[in-house]
């Protein structure tokens, strides 16, 4: 069974929409958990598969892509940049223009979510 933390974080991050990124500790202030952005990185690690999320748009907070080099960095700037974002040349983005809020005064269902 899942918590209710990760439930809550699974429907955010599937929530994501195309062109937009979350940081990890965003993900987890929306869920509910401040300081809960290690936390994010294993639900990714551990469920995107399974229930298919858009990991690669769960990035850090300086704007960077946490993987390294040849352990998926290249695809995750790649899926970004198929979306429109565009990566500055010491391989970060703007989280002022591509940063996603999140949906205003919205409740997460996450017991309807699975």
């Amino acid at each position: 069974m899942l918590t209710r933390f990760t439930q809550d974080a699974l429907h955010i991050i599937k929530r994501i929409p195309h062109g937009r990124v979350l940081t990890y500790g965003r993900v987890a202030a929306l869920a509910g958990r401040p300081g809960g952005a290690r936390q994010v990185s294993r639900i990714l690690h551990a469920m995107s598969r399974k229930y298919e999320l858009p990991w690669h748009r769960v990035i850090n907070s300086k704007g960077r892509i946490s993987l390294g080099p040849s352990r998926g960095r290249e695809l995750q700037q790649a899926l970004l940049e198929s979306e429109g974002i565009e990566f500055s040349a010491n391989g970060s983005l703007d989280l002022k223009i591509y940063m996603w809020q999140g949906p205003d005064c919205e409740v997460w269902p996450a017991h309807d979510f699975f």
